[in-house]
């Protein structure tokens, strides 16, 4: 049996080509990064940054759908939220999803 060019090209790949075949599942993990994994981070960081600028009179939903008036905010990660008249909950913070009519803070 003798060995054919091509098995013998073959043979001789040494840590130029262990390298190489790292290559694309590197890209891949880069564009993956890019793609996915930093937006989400950003997109994670803006809620925390709107949850944690709530205030007093602010309108809010909810993930539920609820549409309401910030009346209170607490320090125990909740916030008071009025429905309707003489109609309050107890909201997490964390489960605001877009604050619609923002209040300007009060001078003095």
């Amino acid at each position: 049996m003798f060995a054919t060019p091509a098995f013998a090209q073959a043979a001789g790949g040494g840590a130029g080509s262990a390298f190489a075949s790292f290559v694309p599942l590197i890209l891949i993990f880069a564009i993956m990064y890019f793609l996915l994994i930093r937006p989400q981070q950003k997109k994670v960081k803006e809620h925390q940054k709107m949850v944690e600028g709530l205030r007093r009179g602010d309108q809010v939903v909810t993930a539920g759908g609820l549409v309401g008036k910030v009346t209170k905010v607490r320090e125990d990660g909740e916030v008071e939220v009025e429905l309707a008249d003489n109609v309050k909950v107890r909201v997490v913070k964390s489960t605001i999803a877009t604050v619609r009519n923002k209040t300007e803070p009060a001078e003095g």
